[in-house]
Formats: structure tokens, sequence, C-alpha cells
């Protein structure tokens, strides 16, 4: 096609075998992800850390923490229907990504400010940007390799390691300095290297040619470009298709319509409610109306229609697609579970890290474990700079100025990690610095002849472990031994269960009521590596089998229901974070991960079980 020629310089440009576009959306989601996940390893240690000490935070209840952040990442999932609806509609996906990053940069700028006010703020713009930015990355991959879906594949799973590396230094650096320096400058460094990633974008966005334009400008570029006889064959081809499909078209209705605004409303309003009531102590309650409280008839009101929505479209189609749309939502009832589970790391299981776990090494431990830090944190920095060095020999004549601001990120990167490690075998005693130099580097002339593992840095093993096992479970999936999709959600539950086992066996010498204890951390260890195997079974799964299993012109409402099934995982991974510490001080916090694992193993088992059953109503799709 002719738009395809038009880009024609951006396809020929290739770095790994890839078009140099790819990587520009690389290093943008890497920074991207970077701050994400390295403002949300902080967030419940700064609202639970006490109000005094050299590190003070806000010394809020576990349970008011995980209600804020239950309902922080609830809405982070359900803006991404709006966000793309926007990009979709009216900006297109290019601005929509920019409009993003600005909004997620303005975020983790007002939380380093550290006022309820600029916190509050600070999440409420996050929100909207995530909303904006997250769906539309991957929309803009998909436009670049609709004509060479051969490539996809590929591209996702560099475009996944661009993720993961994100997440793992965000996690690895802002992590440190929030605990260790001071919880301002981790929250700031996140929104540091959002603009970074945001700056990169902007001025090499050209490199995608008509990719991602503004709905309109696209259209006329095409038909701008595009001959009488392609118009015409590309309409015939259509109407064949419309032809082979005999389901008819069942638009929204007003009285339909009418239960979307209203679920809509009081879903909102009870997520956004939920952790206002608590932190307020009842005193501000959008439910509390003539001395009664109704936000839990409100929240479930929204879900008994909605699922009665969901229920009667299902039976205005064909009986093949309305089995298929089945199979989905069975495959959405798992995907909550899964949140349910995993959506524990950044709440319980690090708050699990900081009180209960025995951080302090000494000895060969410590110096073992400063050693594989190192590793850990300079090998995939170093990788990473190359791919870099390559795109930018591919790209700096003609985007000098995205690849000199992608080129200072790395610059900072690298000196904040170099520091951190110096800092660190300073501290255990492994490394002299003279008085000038630690001044200069501004590390404390203290040596403590220990390694103190700060608690956000188990978070970073998920990512190390996707790295390590996902070319592993790729093979197996390749392989005649290939499971179907119930039993890779079975198994993954399962695995999220048996992750969840490991801190009920560690946590059960913990006796009711303690606030400390010291359990090993390797059961930490082996927690995020059975979650990790988990999530490679069932994050790639999920939603290949919506695009497969959905006729195209319903697919915005199925993928709604997904991320709707995400949302509300989220929500309740919060509220039953916030039972954490009650059930903690009844019966002890080993139990409390005992009912996780007991859920998850039987929700896996009954994916298991149903895999034949869910299998015919997919009608051959694997």
């Amino acid at each position: 096609m002719a738009v395809q020629n038009e880009n024609s310089d951006f396809f020929k440009s290739n770095v790994l075998g890839h078009p140099a576009g790819l990587f520009v959306l690389f290093f943008t989601e890497m920074w991207e992800r970077f701050s994400y996940y390295g403002m949300r390893a902080l967030l419940v240690l700064f609202l639970t850390a006490s109000l005094t000490g050299e590190k003070a935070g806000w010394g809020w209840p576990r349970e008011h923490a995980m209600a804020l952040f239950g309902s922080y990442t609830a809405l982070v999932y359900l803006s991404t229907m709006l966000g793309g609806y926007f990009a979709d509609k009216l900006i297109g996906y290019r601005w929509a990504v920019i409009v993003g990053a600005f909004l997620m940069t303005l975020g983790h700028a007002s939380m380093a400010i550290e006022t309820p006010f600029f916190i509050y703020l600070g999440l409420t713009l996050l929100v909207f940007g995530t909303g904006f930015f997250k769906p539309n990355m991957t929309s803009i991959i998909s436009e670049m390799y609709k004509d060479t879906p051969e490539k996809k594949d590929g591209a996702y799973t560099i475009f996944y390691m661009g993720v993961n590396a994100g997440a793992f230094f965000g996690i690895l650096l802002c992590g440190y300095l929030g605990e260790k320096v001071g919880w301002s400058i981790g929250f700031g460094l996140a929104g540091i290297f959002m603009l970074f990633g945001l700056l990169q974008f902007y001025f090499s966005q050209n490199i995608f040619g008509n990719i991602g334009l503004k709905p309109k400008m696209a259209d006329d570029v095409a038909l701008a470009n595009s001959d009488a006889t392609e118009i015409n064959t590309n309409i015939m081809a259509e109407s064949e298709v419309n032809k082979k499909n005999d389901d008819k078209r069942v638009p929204f209705t007003g009285w339909q319509l009418g239960i979307i605004a209203i679920c809509s409303i009081l879903g909102l309003v009870w997520v956004i409610n939920d952790p206002v009531s608590k932190i307020s102590g009842g005193k501000v309650n959008f439910f509390h109306i003539a001395g009664f409280d109704f936000s839990n008839i409100a929240i479930i009101v929204a879900l008994l229609l909605f699922f009665f929505l969901l229920g009667y479209r299902l039976t205005q189609y064909s009986e093949v697609t309305r089995q298929k749309l089945t199979a989905v939502t069975f495959f959405a009832v798992f995907i909550f579970t899964f949140f349910v589970v995993f959506e524990q790391a950044p709440g319980s299981l690090t708050i699990f890290a900081r009180d209960y776990t025995d951080r302090i090494l000494t000895g060969s431990a410590s110096l073992t474990f400063l050693i594989v830090n190192t590793l850990i944190a300079v090998v995939p920095l170093a990788i990473i700079t190359w791919v870099l060095y390559l795109l930018f020999k591919k790209t700096f004549e003609k985007y000098a100025l995205a690849n000199i601001f992608l080129s200072v990120s790395f610059v900072i990167i690298w000196g904040i990690t170099i520091w951190m490690l110096m800092k660190d075998f300073y501290s255990a005693g492994y490394l002299n610095l003279s008085d000038s130099t630690l001044e200069m580097l501004r590390i404390d002339k203290v040596t403590k002849k220990l390694t103190e593992i700060n608690a956000t840095w188990f978070n970073v093993l998920n990512s190390l472990f996707i790295i390590a096992l996902a070319p592993l479970f790729s093979k197996w999936w390749e392989s005649k031994y290939n499971p179907s999709a119930n039993v890779k959600f079975g198994i993954g539950l399962i695995l999220l269960g048996l992750g969840m086992g490991f801190l009920a066996l560690g946590g059960m010498d913990i006796e009711p009521g303690a606030k400390t204890a010291s359990v090993s951390m390797f059961w930490l260890v082996f927690v995020y590596l059975f979650h990790t195997m988990g999530e490679l079974c069932i994050s790639p799964v999920g939603l290949s089998y919506v695009s497969k299993l959905v006729p195209g012109r319903m697919i915005a409402f199925m993928f709604g229901v997904w991320y709707l099934a995400i949302a509300i995982g989220n929500k309740v991974a919060g509220i039953i974070g916030e039972n954490s510490s009650a059930i903690a001080k009844e019966k002890g916090i080993g139990m409390f991960f005992l009912a996780i694992m007991v859920v998850s193993i039987i929700m896996g088992l009954i994916a298991m079980s149903t895999s034949k059953f869910i299998s015919k109503l997919m009608h051959g799709i694997r």
C-alpha cells in the first residue's frame, strides 16, 4: 500500500532485525515502567512508615494504605478504556502517548512534594496518564507490523523485555533511594526518567511515518496516497468477509447504555469512596444517606446489573459466537483470581519483607549478596546500553535531540547505579574511600560491616525470573506438550498458590499479633520464583484468546470486560491486603498466606477440570 511506501525509510532502518522505531518504543516504555514500578514499590511503605524517624512517612495503618493502593491500581486499569477511546476517536495513538507521558511526569513530580494534596494530585495524574499511555504503545506496534505479521511475536518479545527492564531498574533504584535516602528522592527519580521517556518519544516520533496519527489525518493520508483500484479491492474484500459472518449486528440500545452508565458511575464512585471513607474515619462517605451506609449495596447492584447486561447480550448472538464469548468470560474469572493473588506483591509481600524478614547479612553472606547484586544491576544495564548504541548509530543523524536525551538518561542511570553499589560495598566494609570522596558522593562516614537489603529489593526478582525463564516457557508452548488454555490458567493459579504456601510455611512460627520477626529471606525468593512461573503461564494467554475468540466488531466491549476483571482483581487484592493485619493479630500472618494459597489452588483445579468443557466452547481455537 502507498502508506507503507511512505514509511519505507522507517522500515529499512533496522536494529537487530527490527525497525529502529521499535526500539524508540522499547526505551519509551522502559522509562514509563521504570517510573510506574519505582513509585509502586514505595507507595505502601511510605504510607505505613512511622511518623517519626530519619525517613518518616505518614504512619497509616495497613488497612488505609492498602485501600488507597487497591483503588489506585484498579483505576489505572479502568482508565485504559478512556485512553483507548480518546486515541481511537480523537487524538491518535501518538498524541495519546505524549499526553499520557506528560501527565505521569507531572504526577511523579507532585508526589515528590509529599504533602497530602500533592500525593493525591500525583496519584490522580498517574491514573489518567497511564490510561492514555498504556494501551496505545502496543497499538503503535500492531500498526507497525500489520504487513509483517510473521515478525510480530519477536517484536512483542523485545518490547516485553523493555517492560521488564524498566520495572527491574525502577524497583531497584527508586526503591533503594526511597528507603535509604528519602521518599521524595525515590518519587522524584521516577518523574525524572518519565520526563526523559517523554522527550525521547516526542523528538523521534516522525520515525513512525503515518503510524499513530490523529484518526482523521491518517484516513486523509491513506486516501490521498491510494488509487481507486486499491480502494475498490479493499471494499470488495470487506464485503466478502461480512457475507461470511452470519451474526446480526447487536447495537447497544438506550436502556443498555443506561445500565452501562449506572454501573460505571456506581463503580467509579465506590472505588474512590472506599479509601476516602476509611481514611477520613467515615467523615466523608458518598454513600452515607439518612444515617445508613449504602456503599456495599451500591457495588453489589452495579455488579449484578453488569452481569445481567453481559448475560443478556450473550443471548443475542449465534450459538457459536455465544459459546466463544462465554469462554472469554470464564477466562476473565481466572484472570481476576490471578490478579487478586499476584498483586499482593507491592503490598502484603513488601510489608512482610520489611516487618517479618531477616534482611541483615554479615560476613561471606554479605559479600556474596553484594557481588550478585552488582552483576544483576550492571550486566542488564550494559546489554541495554549496547542496544542504545545500535539505535544511536541508526537514528542520530535524523533524530539527534531524541538520542541526546536518551543518552543523558543512561549517563544518569549509570551514575546512580555505580553510586548505589559503592555505597553498599563501603557500608559493608569491603571498600575504602577517602573522606573527600565520601563527601563528594554524599556517603555517610559510617562503616556498619553489614549489608541490609531493602524491602523493595525482593520485587526485582519477578523481572529477573521472567528474563531467565521466559525462553524455557516459550519452548514449552511451541512443543507438542503445549497445554490448552484452561490447563495453562490452572497451572498458573496453582503455582501462585504454592508460592503463597512458602510464606505460610515460613510464617507459621510467627506468633499472632507479632509486629516483627526474622524469617529467612529465602521464603520470599521462592514466592517470587513460583509467582513468576505462574505469571508466565497466564499473562501471555489471556489477551491472545480475547483477540482470537471475539469477532472484530465486539472486541472493544469484551476488552472492556477483560480490563474490568483486572481492575476488580486489583481492588480485591487491596481489600484482602487490608485484612492481613486483623488475621495476623488473631491467627498469625502464616494463616493469612495459607488462606490465599488454598483459594488459588482451588481455582486452579477448577480451571483444569473444566478444560474439556471450555475447549468445546472455543470451537477449535487454540
